[in-house]
């Protein structure tokens, strides 16, 4: 059995933890009140975008768009949202996990990280990261989505890739996140889920053309798809986080009655062997 003194200082270790597990998950629920709060608003226009795309589509007849087409080349690029800070339970794993899933040949494969632990699962198991950006992960803005989807763009236009496909964990509730992959480009309207309007259409000219006011849309919704990913991504990081730190405040709490019953037990021993030793030396005198 632990000494008095073991026992003592393993449970005010543990004490220190708990305190400092149950101040992260404060923070994270303040945190995650406001990261729920932006991917709720989102979503309404993120849904308006899907609408707008599939009524100009089908008014602009065949449509010979570059980012509608498919690239001969066999790389696929994958942009994977994760967080920047760990102590999240599986989150940052789970979303890394479903895209190396994904790759079957690590030579056709160009990685873009978002957050800091991303960049460090794919770089430390070899993966060709072209792209990496950090510190974003908890506050994004449409400004960050933009240049993210302004540079998968560019380098789709010049041909080297084939497919595009963001990687981002996806915020149900509080205690569940999903993480969820979906192929941004080559864009196909078809798969593009269809947002049936609450309110009658008005007939719409599209100057000088629907197919040239596609072409300024396109771009807007890819960004509006990886602003949408992020939100989400952050949120579900905040759950995830405040989910772990809650469940780790909890076990600390099991773990200091156990020690507290432990200290009493090996106290009550001493006690115990305290007076048998005394009486042992009275009998003996």
């Amino acid at each position: 059995m632990a000494s008095l003194q073991d026992i003592k200082s393993r449970s005010k270790s543990i004490n220190s933890t708990k305190q400092i597990t149950n101040a992260m998950k404060l923070v994270a629920t303040a945190k995650l009140t406001k990261s729920k709060d932006l991917a709720l608003k989102s979503r309404p226009f993120f849904k308006k975008m899907q609408e707008t795309i599939h009524s100009i589509a089908s008014n602009a007849g065949t449509i010979n768009m570059p980012l509608l087409k498919a690239n001969a080349s066999p790389t696929k690029v994958y942009i994977v949202l994760a967080g920047d800070r760990g102590l999240a339970g599986g989150y940052n794993a789970n979303v890394c996990k479903l895209v190396m899933k994904e790759i079957t040949n690590k030579d056709e494969a160009k990685i873009i990280t978002v957050g800091k632990k991303s960049l460090d699962q794919f770089k430390t198991k070899g993966y060709n990261v072209i792209h990496s950006v950090t510190g974003i992960s908890e506050t994004p803005t449409y400004k960050d989505a933009k240049l993210i989807a302004d540079y998968v763009i560019d380098i789709f236009g010049k041909g080297d890739i084939g497919e595009v496909y963001l990687a981002y964990t996806s915020f149900i509730s509080t205690i569940q996140q999903e993480p969820t992959m979906i192929r941004l480009l080559p864009l196909d309207i078809n798969q593009v889920e269809k947002v049936e309007a609450t309110e009658p259409k008005d007939l719409l000219l599209y100057e000088p053309s629907a197919e040239d006011v596609l072409g300024y849309v396109i771009p807007r919704y890819l960004a509006d798809v990886t602003f949408g990913g992020l939100v989400e991504a952050g949120a579900s990081e905040q759950g995830a986080r405040m989910t772990a730190m809650d469940s780790a405040t909890e076990n600390a709490e099991e773990m200091i009655e156990k020690l507290d019953i432990e200290y009493n037990r090996a106290r009550q021993a001493a006690i115990t062997q305290e007076l048998t030793e005394i009486v042992a030396g009275a009998e003996a005198l």
